[in-house]
């Protein structure tokens, strides 16, 4: 029986339409003549889903009891019994009841296409296990119920259904997603503008590179091998020199030509680790091509012009972008074609860019012929070719018989590889040379002497140096890259380690300082900062250090113990570049903190002034008038003028008294003194009394608060003052006949008060203002407050801890939402999980 086939509809976030472009296709289905059923759909409530259902056949649900409560889910056996041609499976990730013989509701899918039934169901972005993080670090939402990539990538078609974020939005405030209570919190949390944005790329990249993977098996499974120029994807080369700048600029122009066009920056490194770029260079590298949009890269391999090629044609490279080489003409007279040469000769049909550059063509000189071991195994090697060439000479004369030439010769080749093992190449060399002139002078005809009688037996001779030269240089170049990789190797680990330290929340500096001290085994290692020590590590000996780096003009990292050689000063920079850059992300992190602090403590200074110089003269002037009335003329008025002047006077002076207490505490918090008392509040018991305060009704205020959210960490005193601010605010603005509404949710970790009029709002580029002390956009009456009641009730949430944002009412009108951290529950983190369908 053939397997039957699996059609997913993914979307990017709930209410996009998935399940109604499900219910859709299952009645078109039905109309051309396949037998279609419904095994389970999800309709949320939506009418419009619901509807859709009518007409198709629906596959009564297995009923599950668990802890006193009825849970539905698919009947597979019914689903079977039936053995319909298409089934309908809403919801592919949900997670089945306990008792049931799958966990998963993929897994009955699963059972259902063994049986050959094709199923068509639906699926969001958030529910990819691969992009799970992902999409709590966007929403702040965890989800629960995932699907593995495998399952969804083995579905025989996957098609997104499409909704723009904004569409998606005015859906959600028409009513269409959610009941008319959870629109407002929906509105401001998982669906936010920017939230769905995000989600909405991340499922177009994943299905981008599910279609790149089904055309690479489509290409591998025909043997195409020439790239289908779908879209551009232009390879940049790097070496870690200096061209790399320019030509990642060049790669991005050329991506950028192109609709939909790729940059992908690769750099090969060998296998034995020696053809090592410089690492700083490197990191500016990649952090350009990632802020261009590109990809950075780093793949293996010895044969550099075959790695680049392989790696371009895997990823269907249209353009490949290489640089000028920077040898100069005498190395590439000596060494042959070089890798753009190379590289341009097997792209096959890739167009090849060679760019020239400021590098370019280096000075004419010849190779640098170098060791890589120590003076001390150099001066060891010589040391054996001077002592063992004398002594094996001496046993071989001792020992010389008429057909011992060929072991005589043996003996000093063995030699030569010794000295090679030791001492490298040079010591080998020079033992080579010698035991040529050794062997001629006392194993050669006319003995003790440097001619030779018979010319085959001076080639002979030449031969043999030729090729002990040949095999010392080879045991010398095979010591190095042994040496070498063990030192990659110990090198990588250490900024392994380094970074692990950090990432693991360690303090960046004193991270690296403790590795610097462990890598190098000294004795004691400390940073010191215009003379400071900043950080330490070990024990710090009397006397002056043994190595020193200077990080910058004013940080020197100081190493005590043993002399380092001079090979492991590259990887003491490495440290000391980390070192730099950590410092300057510490004093920059210090001098924004001031910044932010001078800056705002200018304004609310500023904001002072402005008040004391007009705002405190009015109610004051108003007191001083009505006492003044009172005093002159008190015996000549009615008592009607009498107490309109003594309601005059109270009234100022109370607003004065209030403005005078609002000052102060706006100095408080710009002072950083305002004391905080913080506890366990229920937000009800700061609501209620908050309306009390203000007088305010059920016809002034409408309550809709949730008696499942947890209590709050906030002081009940300030926070009381801040629902006084806000509910003045609302009421003052909201239209006649109209009820401002108090509402209240969970969501991720917090608690949100929400303070909703329908006013007339106030501009997106307005919104900032009304946090701006004595602001109140243009209006001046003397009946609407001073100006400092947003401000200082900004300050005291974000004094708890909390956010105070405005948001737009849905319909029209302003929605001031409080975020103040929920106490969190026993064994858990201060907030429940939710889903996506219920995050609202």
């Amino acid at each position: 029986m053939a397997r039957g086939r699996l059609r997913v509809l993914l979307g990017a976030a709930p209410g996009v339409g998935k399940t109604y472009a499900m219910l859709e296709e299952g009645r078109r289905l039905r109309d051309e003549g396949r037998d279609v059923v419904v095994a389970v759909v999800e309709t949320h409530g939506r009418a419009a889903t619901a509807a859709m259902v009518d007409g198709l056949e629906v596959v009564p649900r297995r009923v599950v009891r668990h802890r006193g409560v009825e849970l539905t889910e698919v009947d597979v056996d019914a689903v079977l019994a039936r053995r319909p041609d298409v089934a309908l499976v809403d919801e592919l990730a949900h997670t089945n009841a306990p008792g049931l013989a799958h966990t998963k509701r993929w897994q009955d899918v699963d059972t259902l296409l063994d049986a050959g039934i094709d199923v068509l169901s639906t699926v969001n972005i958030q529910h990819i296990e691969s992009l799970n993080d992902v999409v709590e670090k966007i929403t702040g939402v965890v989800q629960r119920e995932t699907i593995p990539d495998a399952v969804l990538r083995a579905a025989d078609q996957i098609e997104v259904v499409d909704l723009a974020p904004q569409a998606l939005r005015d859906r959600l405030a028409g009513g269409h997603v959610y009941p008319a209570e959870r629109i407002d919190a929906a509105l401001s949390n998982y669906f936010r503008l920017g939230n769905l944005t995000a989600l909405r790329e991340l499922a177009l990249l994943w299905l981008a590179d599910e279609v790149d993977a089904a055309l690479r098996l489509y290409r591998t499974e025909h043997g195409i091998d020439s790239p289908w120029e779908a879209r551009e994807r232009v390879v940049v080369t790097l070496t870690g020199g200096p061209e790399g700048e320019t030509l990642i600029r060049r790669g991005a122009r050329i991506a950028a030509r192109s609709a939909g066009g790729q940059l992908l920056a690769v750099h090969v490194t060998s296998q034995d680790g020696l053809r090592g770029a410089a690492p700083g260079a490197l990191a500016h590298q990649r952090e350009l091509v990632e802020q261009l949009g590109g990809t950075y890269h780093q793949v293996v391999g010895d044969d550099v012009p075959r790695a680049l090629v392989e790696f371009a044609t895997a990823v269907d490279a249209t353009q490949l972008v290489i640089g000028v080489s920077r040898r100069g003409w005498l190395t590439t007279a000596l060494s042959g074609p070089g890798i753009g040469a190379t590289v341009t000769r097997e792209a096959g049909k890739i167009d090849v860019h060679v760019v020239n550059h400021a590098a370019a063509g280096g000075r004419p000189r010849l190779p640098r012929i170098g060791g890589a071991l120590t003076l001390r195994r150099r001066v060891a090697g010589f040391a054996l070719a001077v002592v063992g060439g004398p002594l094996l000479t001496w046993v071989l004369v001792a020992a010389r018989g008429e057909d011992t030439a060929s072991t005589d010769v043996l003996a000093y080749q063995l030699l030569v590889v010794l000295v090679a093992l030791v001492g490298g190449a040079w010591p080998a060399v020079y033992a080579a040379v010698l035991s040529g002139l050794t062997i001629d002078y006392f194993f050669v005809e006319p003995y003790r002497t440097v001619t030779v009688a018979d010319p085959v037996q001076l080639l002979t001779l030449v031969l043999y140096v030729v090729i002990a030269v040949l095999v010392s240089v080879v045991v010398d170049r095979a010591a190095r890259t042994t040496r070498a990789a063990h030192r990659a190797a110990a090198e990588s680990e250490l900024l392994a380690t380094v970074a692990g330290g950090v990432l693991r929340g360690q303090d960046a500096v004193q991270a690296l300082v403790d590795r610097a001290r462990e890598a190098f085994g000294m004795t004691a290692a400390r940073l010191v900062v215009d003379g400071t020590v900043l950080a330490s590590d070990g024990d710090v000996p009397p006397g002056e250090p043994s190595s020193t780096v200077a990080v910058d003009e004013r940080a020197v990292l100081e190493l005590y113990g043993s002399d380092l050689a001079a090979s492991e000063r590259r990887l003491l920079n490495v440290i000391a570049v980390q070192l730099r850059a950590a410092l300057e992300h510490s004093d920059l992190a210090s001098v924004a903190s001031a910044v932010d602090h001078l800056t705002e403590s200018d304004r609310v200074r500023s904001a002072l002034l402005s008040a004391l110089s007009h705002d405190l003269r009015r109610p004051l002037s108003a007191a001083t008038a009505a006492v003044g009335g009172l005093r002159t003329a008190g015996d000549r008025l009615s008592a009607a003028d009498r107490a309109e002047l003594l309601d005059t006077a109270d009234e100022s002076l109370r607003a004065l008294a209030t403005l005078m207490t609002d000052l102060l505490d706006v100095s408080r918090l710009d002072a950083g003194v305002l004391a905080f008392a913080r506890a366990h509040v229920d937000v009800a018991d700061v609501v209620v009394p908050a309306l009390d305060e203000l007088g305010l009704g059920p016809h002034e205020v409408e309550l809709d608060l949730d008696l499942e959210v947890p209590p709050v960490v906030a002081d009940p005193v300030l926070l009381q003052r801040v629902m006084v601010n806000l509910l003045a605010n609302a009421t003052r603005h909201a239209p006649p006949g109209t009820r401002v509404r108090v509402a209240t949710s969970a969501f991720a970790g917090a608690v949100q008060i929400r303070v909703v009029d329908h006013g007339p709002g106030i501009p997106r580029e307005r919104r900032d203002d009304v946090f701006v002390p004595f602001q109140r956009l243009g209006d001046t009456d003397n009946s609407t407050g001073l100006g400092l009641g947003l401000a200082l009730s900004k300050g005291f949430v974000t004094g708890m801890s909390g956010t105070l944002t405005p948001e737009d009412t849905p319909g029209g009108g302003l929605t001031m939402v409080v975020a103040l951290p929920a106490v969190a529950a026993p064994g858990g983190t201060g907030g429940t999980a939710r889903t996506a369908e219920g995050a609202a």
